[in-house]
């Protein structure tokens, strides 16, 4: 398993549009999941130690910024030939046992994952309003371990900050986690 981290933030790139299918059985595009104030894309799979570390967190995150006019949505670009944990019959089952409070889609050709330059999962972008990317940072101190229960939450924090200013904090740590699967 390779560890991987994304390049630093370019504020003021614009969101690549998308259409996918969700776990919900809709489908799902930016306009549809992005809220008022901002949009949270997360590229993130079911079998990825990263992702599990931080998936509770994530959901708590996303449900917290929802109030503050952030839309979520979480993307799964692997190819699940080599991990079956990542297939969609798989996805479905974790969005409803977790209880997802955003989509879940299906990057089945991996062109959105391309399209916006994803690097591993959990690889977080955070775009505001105006979908300008504003944030390419890490969820907090959480590695294949989760961080304490006190650690900083960067991400939600610097998504409260977008949805309040517009603008990302100065100061971002890339995410790190499992590179992507590519097909």
């Amino acid at each position: 398993m390779v560890s991987i981290s994304p390049p630093p933030c370019l504020p003021g790139w614009k969101a690549p549009d998308f259409s996918l299918p969700g776990t919900d059985g809709r489908r799902h595009s930016l306009a549809t999941v992005a809220g008022p104030r901002g949009l949270l894309v997360m590229f993130i799979c079911n079998h990825c130690p990263y992702v599990k570390a931080v998936i509770h967190r994530i959901i708590r995150d996303a449900s917290e910024l929802r109030p503050l006019g952030v839309g979520a949505v979480a993307i799964m670009s692997n190819d699940p030939t080599d991990y079956p944990e990542d297939s969609w019959d798989d996805m479905v089952r974790v969005a409803q046992e977790l209880a997802f409070p955003f989509p879940y889609l299906l990057d089945a050709d991996q062109s959105v994952a391309r399209a916006y330059g994803a690097v591993c999962t959990p690889d977080f972008f955070g775009f505001n309003g105006a979908l300008e990317l504003q944030y390419r940072g890490r969820l907090d101190a959480s590695r294949k371990e989760t961080a304490p229960a006190d650690a900083r939450r960067e991400l939600f924090e610097a998504m409260r900050q977008v949805a309040l200013t517009g603008t990302g904090p100065a100061e971002q740590i890339p995410s790190i986690g499992c590179s992507i699967k590519w097909r």
